[in-house]
């Protein structure tokens, strides 16, 4: 213990090292910091809109229970959708940032409202938003370099190697100096992300296993940095090389494979989605009404019983060319959807062979703040759209009348 005490006070004693120490300590606790109060800024968002939903529909109910129409009380009642934050969100925060995470739906017509938000752009968000994800993989190596890139040169030109080298031990003493500096830097990652994974109610399964990551990443960018020093180069050579390093396997490597896999993978944008689905509902008042509601209950025989259109307008035949809309495009959502998972299976398969980009996506994963976890939020979203449709249409095809006590009746989600 005493060597031990001895290697921390050497270390101590260089001014970069604490600086880096400490950077590195509050970089991880103001990304924590950050990431933490974006999700408490989610959270009170997805706690505020049940309030701003009992208004909405308390005025809706009011308005339909004069007529009793079942069509207006489908039409003009939006209900909430929401995707809470996992524990471990603050940490990756990652397409939360881009992707929503609150939407108010509709009995109308669903893929143009799922894909109305989707005009982000890839590109732009692929460095992602100040997180500790980001600390790990952007940052952290640029400490690692300021700790180790003079490990052993630093003694060599001070003219001390030889005599270390000569002393009982010398082995043990670089392992001993190299744990230390490792052990440092990942205390200083590790403890603010900690704190703020109890205080977000993380598991401890998982927890553990973003520490685990964290310290396999530093041991990564340490074991390059004594590649580069066996080299025999000097400090500043060490220096330089490993920040080339550092450029092209974190930022110039991953944009370049980016761009291949998506040239490779081309993805229409969601928007051109919704577009395609409200020209096909619009075609609608174009058409006869009976083409319409042939179409409709071809896809949909349950319906087919309805009671024939009035001569007036019907919602029925409103609702039925908005179901249209969404089956016109059912197969070009399934094929938008195919194409974003093989572009998330190439970079998961990147991950393997570029550190930085495996660390990003398994800590987005962990988080349940990827892809993945935004298609998972998409599919409840269409699961509680089949049974909003299913409880109006019951009233809409069957002529029923809806009254102000049916608006409790209606899912929630």
């Amino acid at each position: 213990m005493a060597m031990w005490r001895h290697e921390l006070r050497l270390l101590l004693r260089s001014r970069m090292a604490s600086i880096a120490l400490v950077l590195l300590a509050v970089l991880s606790a103001a990304a924590v910091a950050a990431g933490m109060t974006e999700m408490a800024r989610q959270r009170a968002a997805i706690d505020a809109i049940s309030t701003a939903q009992a208004g909405d529909v308390a005025a809706i109910a009011r308005y339909v229970d004069r007529e009793k129409d079942a069509g207006s009380a489908a039409y003009y009642t939006f209900h909430p959708t929401w995707d809470a934050p996992a524990p471990l969100a603050f940490a990756a925060i990652g397409m939360r940032d881009v992707a929503p995470y609150l939407l108010r739906v509709r009995t109308l017509g669903l893929e143009a409202q799922i894909y109305d938000g989707d005009t982000f752009n890839p590109e732009l968000a692929l460095p992602g938003r100040f997180d500790f994800a980001f600390v790990l993989v952007f940052l952290a190596p640029l400490l690692v370099i300021a700790l180790f890139h003079d490990l052993k040169s630093g003694e060599r030109e001070a003219g001390r190697a030889r005599m270390l080298g000569a002393l009982p031990g010398a082995g043990r003493l670089w392992l001993r100096r190299g744990l230390l500096r490792f052990a440092l830097l990942l205390a200083a990652l590790a403890v603010p992300f900690m704190i703020g994974a109890l205080l977000s109610g993380g598991e401890t399964w998982a927890m553990l296993l973003v520490v685990a990551v964290a310290g396999a990443y530093l041991l990564f960018w340490i074991g390059l940095a004594g590649l580069v020093s066996r080299l025999g180069h000097g400090s500043t050579a060490n220096a330089a090389t490993l920040a080339g390093l550092w450029l092209v396997l974190v930022l110039v490597v991953p944009t370049l494979a980016n761009v291949v896999i998506d040239r490779a993978i081309p993805v229409d944008e969601g928007a051109r989605i919704a577009l395609a689905q409200r020209e096909n509902v619009h075609h609608a008042w174009e058409i006869p009404r009976e083409d319409t509601m042939r179409r409709f209950y071809a896809r949909h025989p349950e319906w087919a019983d309805s009671p024939p259109l009035p001569e007036g307008f019907h919602y029925k035949w409103y609702f039925a060319f908005h179901q249209n809309g969404d089956d016109s495009v059912a197969d070009r959502v399934k094929a938008y959807r195919e194409r974003l998972e093989r572009r998330a299976n190439a970079a998961d398969a990147l991950g393997w062979l570029l550190p930085s980009v495996g660390v990003q996506a398994l800590l987005t994963r962990l988080a349940h703040t990827d892809l993945a976890a935004q298609l998972a939020y998409q599919d409840r979203i269409r699961a509680f759209h089949r049974r909003l449709r299913d409880f109006y249409y019951d009233y809409i095809f069957r002529d029923r009348p809806f009254g102000k006590a049916d608006f409790a009746k209606a899912p929630g989600y």
